[in-house]
């Protein structure tokens, strides 16, 4: 019999820590529950899609034995966020039953035996290991997840390459049409070698879950799984097996127009031009003339819309299209002041830096308008 004696807020926290991972239509049923397991004061909470898990635990007041039950992760959690804050909870678990009371409430839920919850069991073969803040892998993913494709055909694209050599973790994304790159570097000692592609859901849950913090993450490649240690988080996803296109060939080296333009001032002028562009195409005309970046967007219904914009600009004019949604998204994930435009020709892409940095690099395709 499962006895679990908490205040409500100290149960909510950790079941919504995993609740990301969990599908709420799926072709096992048990894969909507959540495991819940009791060990001493201890209490761990466990979901999975098979694809990625993540384990939290807290403790709590009372809990006499090491037991373990499955239940709806949705329907617990709404029922802890609807009870007021603070209540205190007492949950019991009979045979197929767990009963949840807090005061003069009382909720019946079904549930499902632990030993039946398919856990991803970690690989014994353990490669590269290495730490990092969380805020630092946070502030990388963050700069490099948008540029992920979604659901494409090239399944290598939907996720996120990160790499790890000579002290240096580099992480790119990218749709095949734009492209993110950024890096930190580990510092002196750290000799770890190893490249990983990690899937589009799992980069997300990390995001979610990575704290503005200086605490630590450990990170350790187990042969076709990545495992993140962090706090009182334990997420472990497989990696896509693909080879990641050679983003360096893609990062231009030669291009010698180049603009430095306030980041807000530009973001604003494509969320206004953005109104009249074709909804379809989500095409932008940039074009540069000395001292001058004008944004133009126009539709089907010959409808236009025109931004000017004033940038130290001396070489010649260039006429140049853009999907404007890629060139938003970059100056939407960005905090800093200003960003640097590097072009080539009309035929080239765009390559969208930091002033004084080298960290960060984002490549966008031209698109015929």
């Amino acid at each position: 019999m499962l006895l679990i004696k908490a205040q409500r807020d100290r149960l909510l926290a950790p079941l919504q820590s995993v609740i990301g991972i969990v599908e709420r239509r799926h072709t096992l049923p048990i894969l909507s529950n959540v495991l819940i397991e009791t060990s001493g004061d201890r209490l761990d909470f466990t979901a999975t899609d098979l694809e990625v898990q993540v384990r939290t635990w807290t403790s709590v007041s009372e809990s006499p034995a090491e037991e373990s039950v499955t239940l709806s992760a949705r329907k617990l959690h709404d029922i802890l966020r609807a009870l007021p804050a603070g209540a205190e909870l007492v949950i019991e678990a009979n045979e197929n039953r767990l009963t949840v009371k807090a005061g003069r409430s009382r909720f019946n839920l079904q549930t499902l035996p632990g030993r039946e919850f398919p856990q991803i069991a970690l690989n014994p073969e353990q490669g590269a290991s290495f730490s990092i803040p969380q805020a630092v892998l946070k502030k990388l993913l963050e700069r490099a997840q948008f540029a992920m494709a979604v659901q494409d055909i090239r399944y290598y694209l939907n996720g996120t390459l990160v790499s790890i050599a000579d002290g240096r973790l580099t992480v790119v994304a990218t749709d095949g049409h734009r492209l993110s790159y950024t890096h930190q570097d580990l510092g002196a000692g750290n000799d770890a070698h190893a490249e990983v592609i990690i899937p589009r859901k799992s980069v997300q849950e990390l995001i979610k879950l990575l704290q503005p913090i200086d605490d630590l993450v450990q990170v350790t490649i187990h042969g076709n799984q990545v495992r993140f240690a962090f706090g009182s988080i334990d997420l472990v996803t497989k990696v896509i097996d693909g080879k990641f296109p050679d983003y360096k060939r893609v990062i231009p080296t030669t291009h010698t127009k180049t603009i430095l333009v306030d980041r807000v001032l530009l973001q604003q002028a494509l969320q206004r031009a953005s109104i009249l562009s074709n909804e379809k195409i989500r095409g932008v005309r940039l074009l540069l003339t000395k001292d001058s970046l004008a944004v133009v967007c126009s539709n089907n219904e010959q409808e236009e819309a025109q931004e000017e914009l004033e940038v130290a600009y001396t070489s010649e004019a260039l006429d140049i299209g853009f999907n404007i949604a890629y060139l938003l998204d970059v100056l939407n994930h960005l905090s800093v002041e200003q960003v640097e435009c590097h072009f080539g020709d009309s035929n080239s892409s765009v390559l969208i830096t930091v002033p004084g940095q080298d960290d960060f690099k984002y490549v966008v395709m031209p698109m015929r308008i």
